[in-house]
């Protein structure tokens, strides 16, 4: 595969992105926000796991992708309705990703490959897929985890150590020793709360 195509497809896939309507601000600067999201993907990837496959690379830009245009609220507002939601959103990432790959000129076979990591499939026993869900849970805890707290200032401790471990359980022990080492910049009033939930 040459590396015009895979470059070629990962620019079509931040074009796809930075149609977002929703802006985050980083560094100072206004991102449309699954743009951002899709960059600090690769750049995790590229600390945690540079020898990742192409197909991982791929999937890893991919995994949101235009993630705005089936909003939470299409779906029924309780845990039945959650699931639906994610389930609906792997299947999209998956097509859209598909549908941009096979434009660019990639083979059927590497489009299957990047749409069952992106669709999330074989967690646990798919290591590509598998390595998809460690980036993601790491970016989680270095960008988003702050910003997730500032939604629900209603969880009590309790609450919030769960939500970890869940994020913990997902990972590879791989990804574990990662954090641990203190590879990824935790958010500094949360480390205690981290550790506290990921040591007990």
């Amino acid at each position: 595969m040459t590396m015009e195509i895979y470059q070629s497809t990962i620019a079509a896939f931040d074009a796809a992105n930075a149609e977002d309507p929703n802006k985050e601000v980083a560094g100072g600067k206004e991102y449309p926000k699954e743009l951002l999201y899709a960059q600090r993907m690769t750049e995790m990837q590229e600390r945690y796991a540079p020898e990742a496959s192409e197909a991982v690379k791929l999937a890893v830009r991919a995994q949101h992708i235009q993630r705005w245009k089936i909003p939470r609220n299409t779906y029924p507002m309780d845990r039945q309705g959650y699931l639906q939601w994610r389930t609906g959103l792997y299947r999209f990432h998956a097509e859209t990703a598909g549908c941009i790959m096979k434009k660019a000129g990639y083979d059927d076979a590497m489009i299957e490959r990047v749409q069952a990591i992106v669709g999330k499939k074989g967690l646990k026993v798919n290591p590509e897929t598998q390595l998809m869900e460690d980036v993601a849970d790491l970016v989680f805890l270095e960008h988003y985890l702050t910003g997730f707290a500032g939604q629900h200032p209603e969880y009590d401790e309790e609450k919030w150590i769960q939500i970890i471990r869940k994020t913990w359980q997902k990972m590879s022990p791989r990804a574990r020793e990662f954090v641990l080492a203190g590879k990824v910049k935790l958010p500094e009033p949360l480390v205690p709360l981290i550790l506290k939930a990921v040591r007990e």
